[in-house]
């Protein structure tokens, strides 16, 4: 508390100061005559000098009067201000801020000293007067060396902004510091080369594996020696048991077998629960896990069994069966012979890809021209995504690498990847529809659209979509998918399937043909994405992309995913 008290004295180190030198020169006599004894025999009245510096202290702070106010100097004529005089102040403050500062902490120092002139002046009073003004001064020489050092580099600059006119453009590791290169102001002719020329880079980047067969479509690897391994490891617990307990062994790996006995429900509940949730952990959607392990119950429910077959080895084939037919719908998307029988017919084969926002449709086009140049296929990009920014600038991009990685000279004089676009801000399905037409004059063999991304709740895009795909009428329409999602992949497939039903004008309205299943490289063995998607709509999937290059596209393998799938 006492201290609480104290802190409130806001004069008690000047009071501690003036008392110990008013002590010292008081008996400093006295000190040096008697020395230490006379310091322990003698007395030292020094109560009445101690109450006047502490009155002198405690006398109240006298306030400025108004004559030593700034205000005070303040005319009459500069505080008027005409209409015309106002910008001109304006641009002397900016200027002479720095003056201003010092101007007023000049005023302000003799002001201070004025009102310690009035007070009574004593040692320790000189003394704080010259501390504050050590402390101005300091401040002062603070100041206009700041203000120096800030008009020399305002004043720096100007002659540079002056010279340098426009915004440097940042130069890429990997990229061209060709300034033409990246000038899209210029509008592009479509169907010329001359507009995109050739961009340097590095053709391993691109492509990735150099030791692949140009123009194969690879089916997808997964390694199933750890699924071996377990079922190895489910087997064995059996053969301990026999040894440890004698009669009571048997009995306990009798009790786990079914041994010519009819499956209940009962019996397949427990082991189907689980499974339920094994298939939600690998991205399976629920309403779908939950139909897959219904399907498996009706059809072994009555089923006998083998002797000396366990029940979820025999539910877990039956699930293993069930997502492999599911991955292999009846109708077979093979676009190589699709695009030779409409070659027969002298026509382009049109594939329109569509999908969310972000999922790669540009990209995994990109890869679809380049395996489809291997095939020796001409290919012609039509740039229907106007409305994203720099959709089209990427498409000229992958046009530009495309060209580069098979060169006219290596195909006999003959362009085989071009890009038609007309902008930004455009109908799609205008830009699609004449596409088309200059495909077929030209002699293109494939006319790939790339649309803008759509969240399916979006009606008016989902409208222009079904227009889209109903005035153009593609041989293929791929929905394009990353295999990140979850439950999101059954919303989005129904959706758009909905959509392009409600708003189609035929009879049979057209909707989504196959799946192209992206960024498969990300998710491990959480590989459900797929089987939800081809769940919902019983159309296969078509490519799958597994990487950032040009060669990372693969076909799907249904024995594989399932692998992958059902791996513990």
């Amino acid at each position: 508390v006492g201290f609480q008290k104290i802190l409130t004295l806001t004069y008690v180190d000047k009071l501690i100061d003036d008392v110990h030198k008013e002590f010292r020169d008081k008996y400093r006599n006295e000190f040096q005559q008697k020395g230490t004894l006379g310091l322990l025999n003698g007395t030292f009245d020094f109560k009445d000098d101690f109450m006047r510096l502490l009155r002198k202290v405690r006398a109240p702070t006298v306030m400025k009067t108004f004559e030593q106010s700034l205000k005070s100097q303040k005319t009459v004529k500069c505080m008027i201000e005409t209409r015309g005089e106002k910008p001109k102040e304006k641009v002397k403050n900016k200027k002479n801020k720095g003056s201003k500062k010092e101007g007023t902490e000049a005023v302000t120092a003799p002001g201070k000293a004025s009102v310690g002139d009035k007070q009574p002046s004593t040692a320790g009073d000189r003394e704080e007067l010259t501390k504050d003004e050590i402390l101005q001064k300091n401040r002062e020489e603070f100041f206009k060396r700041h203000m120096k050092a800030g008009e020399k580099s305002s004043k720096s600059p100007k002659p540079e902004a002056q010279k340098e006119k426009g915004k440097k453009p940042r130069v890429w590791d990997l990229g061209n510091s060709n300034a033409k290169v990246l000038d899209y102001s210029n509008s592009a002719t479509n169907g010329s080369t001359e507009a995109c020329p050739v961009e340097e880079f590095d053709p391993d980047i691109a492509l990735g594996d150099r030791n692949r067969e140009p123009g194969r479509l690879y089916d997808l690897e997964y390694e199933s020696d750890d699924e071996a391994e377990e079922e190895k490891v489910i087997q064995n617990p059996s053969k301990p048991s026999t040894k440890k307990g004698g009669l009571g062994g048997m009995f306990g790996m009798l009790k786990g077998l079914v041994g010519s006995k009819s499956l209940t429900r009962e019996d397949m509940d427990p082991v189907l629960e689980k499974m339920k949730d094994h298939l939600i952990a690998k991205n399976v959607a629920a309403e779908i896990a939950v139909q897959l392990c219904e399907s498996v119950a009706k059809k072994l429910e009555g089923k006998v069994m083998g002797t000396f077959t366990t029940v979820t080895s025999t539910v877990k084939q039956a699930l293993q069966e069930a997502l492999v037919q599911i991955l292999q719908p009846q109708r077979r998307v093979d676009v190589l012979r699709d695009v030779m029988d409409a070659q027969r017919h002298r026509r382009p084969y049109v594939v329109t890809f569509c999908g969310v926002n972000g999922v790669g449709k540009s990209t995994n086009l990109a890869k679809i021209s380049f395996w489809l140049i291997e095939n020796g296929f001409s290919v012609l990009i039509a740039a229907c995504d106007t409305f994203r920014a720099g959709a089209v600038e990427q498409l000229r991009t992958h046009t530009r690498r495309l060209n580069a990685l098979h060169p006219p000279e290596s195909h006999g004089g003959r362009t085989m990847v071009q890009l038609y676009e007309k902008g930004y801000g455009k109908d799609a399905a205008g830009i699609a529809m004449e596409a088309i037409s200059y495909a077929r004059n030209q002699g293109f063999d494939v006319v790939l659209v790339d649309t803008a991304g759509r969240m399916q709740d979006n009606a008016p895009l989902m409208t222009a979509l079904a227009k889209l795909i109903a005035v153009n009428a593609p041989d293929l329409v791929l929905f394009v998918g990353e295999a990140l999602v979850g439950n999101e992949a059954v919303d989005q497939l129904v959706k758009f399937n909905k959509a392009l039903a409600d708003h189609s004008m035929a009879q049979t309205p057209r909707l989504i043909d196959g799946i192209v299943l992206t960024k498969f490289d990300t998710i491990d063995d959480k590989v459900g994405a797929a089987i939800s998607m081809t769940y919902i709509t019983s159309k296969p999937i078509v490519f799958v992309g597994t990487g950032q290059t040009y060669c990372d596209l693969r076909s799907l393998n249904a024995k594989a995913v399932v692998a992958a799938l059902m791996k513990a």
